[in-house]
Protein backbone atom coordinates (compact mmCIF):
# COMPACT_ATOMS: atom_id res chain seq x y z
CA UNK A 1 0.00 0.00 0.00
CA UNK A 2 1.43 3.36 -1.01
CA UNK A 3 0.01 6.10 1.18
CA UNK A 4 -3.04 6.57 3.35
CA UNK A 5 -5.83 8.39 1.57
CA UNK A 6 -8.62 10.29 3.29
CA UNK A 7 -11.96 8.54 2.89
CA UNK A 8 -15.39 9.92 3.72
CA UNK A 9 -19.03 9.17 3.04
CA UNK A 10 -20.52 10.25 -0.27
CA UNK A 11 -22.74 13.34 -0.21
CA UNK A 12 -25.28 14.32 -2.86
CA UNK A 13 -22.96 17.03 -4.10
CA UNK A 14 -20.44 14.30 -4.95
CA UNK A 15 -22.74 12.37 -7.29
CA UNK A 16 -21.43 13.76 -10.58
CA UNK A 17 -17.76 13.18 -9.76
CA UNK A 18 -18.39 9.77 -8.20
CA UNK A 19 -20.33 8.62 -11.25
CA UNK A 20 -17.65 9.98 -13.58
CA UNK A 21 -14.89 8.05 -11.80
CA UNK A 22 -16.97 4.87 -11.56
CA UNK A 23 -17.74 5.09 -15.26
CA UNK A 24 -14.03 5.22 -16.04
CA UNK A 25 -13.21 2.48 -13.56
CA UNK A 26 -15.76 0.10 -15.09
CA UNK A 27 -15.17 1.05 -18.72
CA UNK A 28 -13.42 -2.27 -19.44
CA UNK A 29 -15.55 -4.38 -17.08
CA UNK A 30 -16.67 -7.63 -18.78
CA UNK A 31 -20.09 -7.76 -17.12
CA UNK A 32 -20.86 -4.10 -17.74
CA UNK A 33 -19.97 -4.44 -21.40
CA UNK A 34 -22.02 -7.62 -21.66
CA UNK A 35 -25.09 -5.87 -20.28
CA UNK A 36 -24.97 -2.48 -21.99
CA UNK A 37 -25.71 -1.91 -25.65
CA UNK A 38 -22.44 -1.50 -27.53
CA UNK A 39 -23.10 1.65 -29.51
CA UNK A 40 -21.93 5.26 -29.56
CA UNK A 41 -23.57 5.75 -26.14
CA UNK A 42 -21.80 2.80 -24.51
CA UNK A 43 -19.93 4.91 -21.93
CA UNK A 44 -23.10 6.82 -21.06
CA UNK A 45 -24.95 3.54 -20.66
CA UNK A 46 -22.34 2.25 -18.19
CA UNK A 47 -22.73 5.51 -16.28
CA UNK A 48 -26.50 4.93 -16.20
CA UNK A 49 -26.15 1.60 -14.39
CA UNK A 50 -23.71 3.21 -11.96
CA UNK A 51 -26.20 6.01 -11.37
CA UNK A 52 -28.89 3.44 -10.56
CA UNK A 53 -26.54 1.63 -8.19
CA UNK A 54 -25.60 4.82 -6.36
CA UNK A 55 -28.83 6.83 -6.20
CA UNK A 56 -31.34 4.03 -5.75
CA UNK A 57 -29.57 0.96 -4.38
CA UNK A 58 -26.87 2.18 -2.00
CA UNK A 59 -26.68 5.91 -1.15
CA UNK A 60 -30.06 6.04 0.65
CA UNK A 61 -28.73 3.54 3.21
CA UNK A 62 -25.67 5.51 4.23
CA UNK A 63 -22.77 3.22 3.35
CA UNK A 64 -21.24 4.79 0.25
CA UNK A 65 -17.65 6.02 0.41
CA UNK A 66 -15.33 8.13 -1.71
CA UNK A 67 -11.71 9.19 -1.39
CA UNK A 68 -11.21 12.90 -0.76
CA UNK A 69 -9.56 13.37 -4.14
CA UNK A 70 -12.10 11.23 -6.02
CA UNK A 71 -9.56 8.53 -6.83
CA UNK A 72 -12.08 5.80 -5.98
CA UNK A 73 -15.43 4.95 -4.46
CA UNK A 74 -17.15 1.99 -2.78
CA UNK A 75 -20.91 1.43 -2.83
CA UNK A 76 -22.26 -0.82 -0.07
CA UNK A 77 -25.74 -1.99 0.82
CA UNK A 78 -25.94 -2.66 4.59
CA UNK A 79 -27.91 -5.54 6.19
CA UNK A 80 -30.85 -3.25 6.90
CA UNK A 81 -30.74 -1.69 3.43
CA UNK A 82 -32.63 -2.48 0.27
CA UNK A 83 -34.06 -6.03 0.17
CA UNK A 84 -32.83 -8.08 -2.76
CA UNK A 85 -35.30 -8.66 -5.54
CA UNK A 86 -34.88 -5.18 -7.03
CA UNK A 87 -36.27 -6.30 -10.38
CA UNK A 88 -39.68 -6.15 -8.77
CA UNK A 89 -39.27 -2.38 -8.48
CA UNK A 90 -40.78 -0.84 -11.61
CA UNK A 91 -39.02 2.45 -10.83
CA UNK A 92 -35.79 0.83 -12.05
CA UNK A 93 -37.18 -0.05 -15.47
CA UNK A 94 -36.39 3.29 -17.18
CA UNK A 95 -32.77 3.04 -16.05
CA UNK A 96 -32.53 -0.52 -17.33
CA UNK A 97 -33.91 0.51 -20.72
CA UNK A 98 -31.43 3.41 -20.98
CA UNK A 99 -28.64 1.04 -20.05
CA UNK A 100 -29.40 -1.83 -22.38
CA UNK A 101 -31.94 -0.71 -24.96
CA UNK A 102 -35.25 -2.44 -25.49
CA UNK A 103 -33.85 -5.38 -27.46
CA UNK A 104 -31.35 -6.34 -24.75
CA UNK A 105 -33.71 -5.83 -21.83
CA UNK A 106 -34.64 -9.55 -21.56
CA UNK A 107 -30.93 -10.42 -21.36
CA UNK A 108 -30.39 -7.88 -18.59
CA UNK A 109 -33.41 -9.13 -16.69
CA UNK A 110 -32.32 -12.77 -16.89
CA UNK A 111 -28.79 -11.82 -15.77
CA UNK A 112 -30.08 -9.93 -12.74
CA UNK A 113 -32.52 -12.71 -11.93
CA UNK A 114 -29.66 -15.22 -11.87
CA UNK A 115 -27.58 -12.98 -9.60
CA UNK A 116 -30.52 -12.45 -7.27
CA UNK A 117 -31.21 -16.18 -7.16
CA UNK A 118 -27.62 -16.77 -6.04
CA UNK A 119 -27.58 -13.87 -3.58
CA UNK A 120 -27.26 -15.05 0.05
CA UNK A 121 -30.44 -14.74 2.09
CA UNK A 122 -28.88 -14.18 5.52
CA UNK A 123 -28.10 -10.61 6.67
CA UNK A 124 -24.78 -9.24 5.38
CA UNK A 125 -23.00 -6.20 3.99
CA UNK A 126 -23.10 -6.26 0.19
CA UNK A 127 -20.39 -4.56 -1.84
CA UNK A 128 -22.38 -3.58 -4.91
CA UNK A 129 -19.45 -1.88 -6.58
CA UNK A 130 -15.96 -0.59 -5.93
CA UNK A 131 -13.99 1.39 -8.48
CA UNK A 132 -10.64 3.16 -8.69
CA UNK A 133 -9.46 5.50 -11.43
CA UNK A 134 -7.58 3.35 -13.99
CA UNK A 135 -4.30 5.22 -13.59
CA UNK A 136 -4.50 4.90 -9.79
CA UNK A 137 -5.15 1.18 -9.58
CA UNK A 138 -2.69 -1.10 -7.80
CA UNK A 139 -1.82 1.47 -5.12
CA UNK A 140 -3.91 0.10 -2.26
CA UNK A 141 -6.83 2.48 -2.73
CA UNK A 142 -9.34 -0.33 -3.08
CA UNK A 143 -8.18 -1.88 0.18
CA UNK A 144 -8.55 1.43 2.00
CA UNK A 145 -12.01 1.96 0.53
CA UNK A 146 -13.22 -1.40 1.82
CA UNK A 147 -11.77 -0.93 5.28
CA UNK A 148 -14.50 1.18 6.98
CA UNK A 149 -17.29 -1.27 6.26
CA UNK A 150 -15.24 -4.43 6.80
CA UNK A 151 -14.10 -3.12 10.17
CA UNK A 152 -17.69 -2.33 11.06
CA UNK A 153 -18.82 -5.78 9.89
CA UNK A 154 -16.22 -7.39 12.14
CA UNK A 155 -17.34 -5.36 15.13
CA UNK A 156 -20.93 -6.39 14.51
CA UNK A 157 -20.10 -10.02 13.76
CA UNK A 158 -21.67 -9.58 10.32
CA UNK A 159 -20.58 -11.31 7.08
CA UNK A 160 -20.03 -9.55 3.75
CA UNK A 161 -20.64 -10.51 0.13
CA UNK A 162 -19.60 -9.37 -3.33
CA UNK A 163 -19.63 -10.50 -6.95
CA UNK A 164 -16.33 -10.10 -8.81
CA UNK A 165 -16.45 -9.68 -12.57
CA UNK A 166 -12.67 -9.99 -12.98
CA UNK A 167 -10.59 -12.98 -11.99
CA UNK A 168 -7.53 -10.77 -11.52
CA UNK A 169 -9.28 -9.01 -8.63
CA UNK A 170 -9.83 -12.18 -6.61
CA UNK A 171 -6.47 -11.99 -4.75
CA UNK A 172 -7.34 -8.46 -3.54
CA UNK A 173 -10.61 -9.63 -2.05
CA UNK A 174 -9.06 -12.79 -0.66
CA UNK A 175 -6.48 -10.72 1.23
CA UNK A 176 -9.41 -9.12 3.03
CA UNK A 177 -11.05 -12.38 4.02
CA UNK A 178 -13.39 -13.04 1.09
CA UNK A 179 -13.54 -16.56 -0.33
CA UNK A 180 -14.99 -17.72 -3.64
CA UNK A 181 -18.13 -19.75 -3.04
CA UNK A 182 -19.12 -20.26 -6.67
CA UNK A 183 -18.19 -19.32 -10.22
CA UNK A 184 -21.23 -18.73 -12.41
CA UNK A 185 -21.64 -18.12 -16.12
CA UNK A 186 -24.02 -15.36 -17.14
CA UNK A 187 -26.83 -16.23 -19.57
CA UNK A 188 -26.44 -16.49 -23.34
CA UNK A 189 -22.70 -16.96 -23.35
CA UNK A 190 -21.99 -14.16 -20.92
CA UNK A 191 -18.77 -13.75 -18.92
CA UNK A 192 -18.09 -15.55 -15.63
CA UNK A 193 -18.75 -13.98 -12.23
CA UNK A 194 -17.12 -15.08 -8.99
CA UNK A 195 -19.38 -15.03 -5.93
CA UNK A 196 -17.41 -14.23 -2.77
CA UNK A 197 -18.39 -14.49 0.90
CA UNK A 198 -16.56 -13.16 3.95
CA UNK A 199 -17.17 -14.35 7.48
CA UNK A 200 -16.56 -11.75 10.18
CA UNK A 201 -12.91 -11.67 11.21
CA UNK A 202 -11.81 -11.89 14.82
CA UNK A 203 -9.00 -9.70 16.09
Amino acid sequence: MDQTIAIRKVERTDFTRVLDLMGRAFDDDPVMNFLVKQDARRSARIRTIMDMGLRKLTFPFGETYVTEGYEGAALWNPPNGLPHGVLNDLKLLPSLVRMAGIARLPLVMSTFQLQEKKHPKEPHYYLLGIGVEPDMQGRGIGSQLMAPVLERADREGMPAYLESSKEKNLPLYERHGFRVTERIELPRGGPPVWLMWREPQKA
